[in-house]
């Protein structure tokens, strides 16, 4: 039976995607056919394809720009996430060049950066800050890379610059900057059974794990349940700088993926709950 939904999931994938790139291609080159929308539209359908049942919790800034900071944990991430909200997706550059899945993120606006040239963090900030000042929602993972699904890693704050751009001034002329909002990305349940350590990484894809391979397990495994928090929303001149927001952005997520894999997904953090140790802030 796992061979058998893993195959379906996917001939479904790729014969829908033969009409999406297309469409979606004709949509975005001529701004029409509601092209911001077709993403989610699509991406809600693969999750209900590819059996990943979403739990919101809170509610997603979707009425002007905001810069989303969420956790990484897998390439489900895109799906899951972009299947509620409408959303475009900083990636690194080298995303742009594997096959199809390069496509679908050029197709949903991404904006690739190359977080591992210096000289081009202020081309991308400012790349950044235009799609934001346009009113776009971009998501960022400033982990840098994804992880086992069970922690949050260090944050690399240097792309977070793009918060502390101005998207216009007050009635007193005071500067009104973009919006932060911190999203905790958490798998939580195997077949709506608790998931344990032991099987996240069927779901979480980090360090040489073959795509594919991957892929073709968690389909098979079966149906996989998420959780995703919206925080409340934070700007940069609130907390006094980029740094102190990449530090409380980091802590809210955190807690925000300790209380769901506790099974208190929403709540406050009890006293009861085991913190994760400060992790040491990535350098800029």
């Amino acid at each position: 039976m796992g061979s058998l939904r893993a195959g379906y999931a996917l001939a479904v994938f790729l014969l829908s995607a033969l009409v999406v790139i297309p469409y979606q291609s004709v949509a975005l080159r001529f701004k029409t056919f509601g092209y911001k929308n077709i993403p989610k539209r699509y991406q809600h359908f693969l999750s209900r394809v590819f059996g990943i049942r979403v739990t919101m919790i809170g509610k997603p800034v979707q009425d002007r720009g905001v810069l989303m900071v969420a956790n990484h944990t897998s390439y489900l991430d895109i799906i899951a996430l972009g299947g509620i909200t409408r959303v475009s997706f900083v990636a690194k550059s080298e995303v742009a060049s594997w096959p199809l899945f390069g496509t679908f993120a050029r197709l949903q606006r991404t904006v690739f950066v190359e977080r591992e040239r210096r000289s081009k963090t202020g081309e991308s900030r400012d790349q950044l800050r235009q799609r934001l000042a346009e009113g776009d929602a971009l998501v960022l993972f400033p982990e840098g890379t994804s992880n086992d699904g069970n922690r949050v890693l260090p944050f690399k704050s240097a792309l977070m610059g793009a918060a502390e751009a101005q998207v216009g001034t007050d009635a007193n002329g005071k500067p009104i900057y973009v919006p932060v909002q911190p999203v905790s990305i958490t798998y939580v349940g195997l077949h709506g059974i608790p998931m344990g350590r032991e099987n996240r990484p069927l779901y979480a894809w980090y360090g040489d794990m073959e795509l594919v391979d991957h892929l073709w397990e968690g389909l098979a495994t079966g149906p996989v349940d998420v959780v995703i928090q919206f925080h409340d929303p934070v700007t940069v001149d609130q907390v006094g700088g980029r740094k102190n927001l990449a530090r409380i952005v980091e802590e809210q997520i955190r807690q925000g993926q300790a209380l769901a894999l506790a099974g208190l997904a929403g709540r406050k953090k009890p006293e009861s709950l085991p913190a994760q140790p400060p992790a040491a802030h990535a350098a800029e």
